[in-house]
């Protein structure tokens, strides 16, 4: 009993030392974690709770900051945007990517190079997105009203005109749908082939082996795009800010909440004010992810599991 008890006390000191060592070598990323993650994040929480700026301390008032933020027509604005556009860029950019990806999958020589091609975008900077894109839509020399002209139409005033400034937006996000494709690409290539000889066995053509066999087996890629496009829309910043100075015009058609948050914090330096902002974009996104795979995750294929 002496020896067994001998060997479970080294057997603790041995697991005791190599947690510490283990500890030891993970700090620096610990100790980084908490400074640049968990500190911002709380400090954040504080100060949606005082009126604080840049240039003074931070004087507690409660809740006042999100009364003021439920009264706010631009933050109302700011969401509307918002919703507007991620309701119209995450179908479109699924269903693109999705037809790529298909396009894609196709037994035809060279297809590395293909796929290389149509992946490229997707790598490239968003800043330098923007500004290709800032001269695509150019109502006068911009590439996409020129092919209207062709065809006899007059094209929109695209980032110059509320109508259509938000339908622009919407059509530069399909610029990044590379990265979705090489997901669904990957899904197509692990759908087993023999099931697809039994569908067609059974008779199946290319819609009902599309519908009952591709689209089952790419559910859980789908499912992590159409979550991720949630959380991503709600932070959509870049191509606002870039393609319209900051400034959410023309007519707040492109203020959307990410920017109209980095206007108070930065522009006019309403730190507490902005930290209430992002609080309850925050609450915003947790509730929809948390409905969305209260809502979808069951309906999910996951081959075997």
């Amino acid at each position: 009993m002496a020896a067994i008890s001998m060997r479970g006390r080294r057997a603790n000191a041995r697991a005791r030392r190599d947690f510490l060592w283990g500890l030891f070598f993970t700090s620096p990323a610990i100790i980084g974690l908490l400074w640049f993650t968990a500190y911002p994040l709380l400090a954040s929480f504080y100060y949606s709770f005082t009126s604080y700026s840049l240039f003074g301390g931070a004087k507690w008032i409660g809740l006042q900051n999100y009364r003021d933020l439920m009264s706010d027509d631009n933050w109302w604005v700011s969401l509307y945007n918002t919703v507007y556009i991620l309701v119209g860029s995450i179908p479109l950019g699924i269903i693109t990517a999705l037809v790529l990806a298909l396009l894609l999958n196709m037994k035809v020589r060279g297809m590395a190079i293909y796929r290389t091609l149509f992946y490229l975008p997707s790598i490239v900077p968003a800043v330098a997105s923007a500004v290709v894109w800032a001269y695509v839509f150019n109502p006068q020399y911009g590439i996409l009203n020129n092919i209207l002209r062709i065809f006899g139409i007059n094209g929109p005033g695209w980032l110059a005109s509320p109508t259509w400034a938000k339908p622009a937006l919407i059509i530069m996000s399909v610029w990044g749908a590379g990265n979705l494709m090489i997901i669904l690409l990957a899904g197509l290539q692990d759908v087993p082939q023999e099931i697809y000889d039994a569908a067609k066995v059974d008779g199946a053509g290319w819609w009902a082996s599309f519908w009952n066999v591709t689209l089952p087996f790419l559910s859980p890629h789908l499912f992590y795009a159409l979550v991720t496009g949630l959380i991503a829309g709600f932070q959509y910043f870049t191509p606002a800010y870039v393609l319209t100075g900051g400034n959410g015009g023309p007519a707040r058609s492109t203020l959307i909440a990410a920017l109209y948050l980095y206007q108070n914090a930065f522009r006019y330096f309403k730190m507490g004010y902005a930290s209430a902002m992002a609080w309850i974009l925050f609450l915003i996104i947790l509730v929809i992810t948390l409905l969305t795979f209260r809502t979808l995750s069951r309906r999910i294929y996951y081959g075997g599991a």
